[in-house]
């Protein structure tokens, strides 16, 4: 019977089973990746692409693709009408009023129902309902409240001997709208305090209070700055919608009455599938894609920075 002996080198040769195995674990996670990396592509990716192609050319849309290459015309075109500056100053009108307004809101009510008082979940249900109503049925209710002449707003305002246009009016149209965006979005952004503060340590506000803390101490050193990665993330999805902001204008004024509450999201939609102007369409969904990409990178960079790494540095130490 012979004995064969291996060598010093056929003992380093790895064994071929791992090898066999980490082969077979990437080929299945190729699988489960490939259908959603094969949707984002054409969903996502290919849009964009489509959208900066069709930005150069002057098109309608129709017949084949774009020939008439116009350069950066549609940009500069843009920029100089009057229309897509006031879109501009609409914008930042909503941003502002959204983190002075709309967000301490959410915040305050949050705090709020995070006290025990009888009935909060109930509470709770009853502020987070407007956001789960799309974007259509709260633009159909809200142009019923808010008409002109049979509208339950006005005929509240009737027993106090005034009344308002509402919507019809280019001095009240953005409060109004700002309204109705504050409905409809200020109890996700409650929950999502509600949950930031339900993870702070109650320990740490009741060693406060025995210190002799008063309320307003409490929250201003323990409770605001621990819920400092909440509201930043908050600020960061409210900004992006109104960015975005279409469904609730179109439905509630089409950005009328004079262009008064129209946003970008709308003058697309205008130019792109009323007027067939699908190359001016385009430059405006461009000018949106890098306000929105610019932001989310400056804030992630600079505001969010923080945030970020102490969630890589837990996901490092749990591996």
């Amino acid at each position: 019977m012979t004995t064969l002996t291996r060598g010093p080198e056929a003992a380093k040769l790895p064994a071929p089973a791992p090898v066999a195995r980490r082969r077979g674990r990437a080929l299945t996670i190729a699988l489960f990746v490939l259908p959603a990396l094969v949707l984002f592509l054409l969903l996502v990716v290919a849009p964009i692409l489509v959208a900066f192609y069709a930005s150069a050319f002057r098109w309608n849309g129709f017949g084949g693709l774009p020939t008439n290459f116009i350069g950066f015309d549609n940009f500069t075109r843009l920029f100089g009408t009057e229309i897509f500056r006031r879109d501009l100053w609409h914008l930042l009108v909503l941003v502002l009023l959204s983190a002075c307004v709309q967000l301490p809101l959410s915040l305050a009510i949050a705090l709020l129902l995070n006290q025990r008082i009888r009935g909060r979940a109930v509470y709770r249900l009853v502020f987070f309902a407007p956001y789960v109503l799309s974007e259509v049925i709260t633009g159909v209710l809200f142009s019923l409240i808010l008409a002109p002449d049979a509208g339950m707003a006005n005929q509240v305002l009737a027993l106090f001997g005034a009344d308002s246009d509402w919507l019809a009016d280019p001095d009240t149209v953005m409060p109004s709208l700002f309204l109705v965006m504050t409905w409809k979005y200020f109890g996700f952004h409650m929950m999502i305090y509600l949950a930031g503060r339900q993870n702070i340590p109650d320990e740490l506000v009741e060693a406060a209070q025995i210190d002799g803390a008063s309320g307003w101490k409490v929250f201003r050193h323990i409770t605001l700055p621990l819920l400092g990665p909440t509201i930043r993330i908050s600020i960061f999805l409210s900004v992006i919608y109104t960015i975005q902001l279409f469904d609730l204008v179109w439905i509630l004024t089409g950005g009328g009455p004079s262009h008064s509450s129209e946003t970008m999201a709308v003058t697309m939609f205008e130019w792109g599938f009323k007027r067939s102007q699908v190359g001016y369409a385009s430059a405006i969904s461009v000018v949106m894609f890098v306000l929105s990409l610019v932001f989310a990178l400056f804030y992630q960079r600079f505001v969010m920075r923080r945030d970020l790494e102490g969630a890589t540095t837990s996901m490092g130490g749990r591996r």
